[in-house]
């Protein structure tokens, strides 16, 4: 698995940033250290890593804006991202996930457990790969090879949470999720998540469904569900 993956280390506190590559390097991986957001962001022009561990408190462009760009580009949002930071808040750890990060790792660390992590990420990400059914309920389409869903042909506008929900009831229509499901499947049951983060994100589908909207039924006591009809 480490063999040939690139692993850019996004920190400007040299001393994490060598403990972090050497970690990495002794097991195998080859990394790439940056200081800064900006020169990241400039080195992706020509090179983009397999994963990337990304401090969120940096000089110039921070951790976040870095995320945000590489979600929004096509060549890079499938890139795997592991936010490294001293900001322990769950506010801090929702932001980073809803932007689209894999995993959040709170300073001080174990490198052993990061390093693990990283090596679970890749083998999560390479198990993607292949090509997924494209999902079709009436005029609303969801693609999971391009992250996207269309509705009468006209893509709407979701985050990265977002979409993982409408795969998660879309590709398991008429069946009721409880809330703790959907966590578990959107950001792993060990995240920062509560129960009515989800309700939140469930208003916010219905309305960008508009009069599809109206088929993410609550199921009282349990959780959701998308209705069939």
């Amino acid at each position: 698995m480490a063999a040939n993956k690139l692993i850019a280390v996004v920190e400007d506190e040299t001393d994490i940033a060598e403990l972090v590559a050497y970690n990495l390097d002794k097991s195998g991986f080859e990394t790439k250290k940056y200081r800064d957001g900006d020169s990241f962001l400039f080195a992706l022009k020509s090179t983009v890593p397999d994963l990337v561990i990304l401090d969120l408190m940096l000089p110039g462009t921070d951790g976040l804006a870095v995320c945000r760009t590489m979600k929004a580009d096509p060549r890079l949002k499938a890139v795997p991202i592991i936010m490294l930071t001293a900001k322990g808040t769950e506010a801090d750890r929702v932001a980073g996930l809803e932007l689209g990060a894999d995993d959040y790792v709170v300073k001080p660390f174990s490198p052993r457990e990061l390093v693990a992590r990283v090596g679970a990420i890749l083998r999560r990400a390479e198990s993607k790969l292949a090509l997924k059914e494209v999902l079709r309920i009436g005029q609303l389409v969801i693609d999971p090879n391009l992250v996207q869903v269309t509705l009468k042909g006209k893509p709407l506008e979701l985050t990265a949470t977002e979409f993982k929900i409408m795969e998660l009831l879309c590709g398991n229509v008429d069946r009721v999720f409880s809330r703790d499901q959907i966590i578990d499947h959107v950001w792993g049951y060990d995240k920062p998540v509560i129960d009515r983060t989800i309700d939140v994100h469930m208003k916010n589908l219905r309305d960008k469904l508009g009069s599809m909207g109206e088929r993410v039924k609550s199921v009282r006591g349990i959780g959701y569900k998308f209705a069939s009809e």
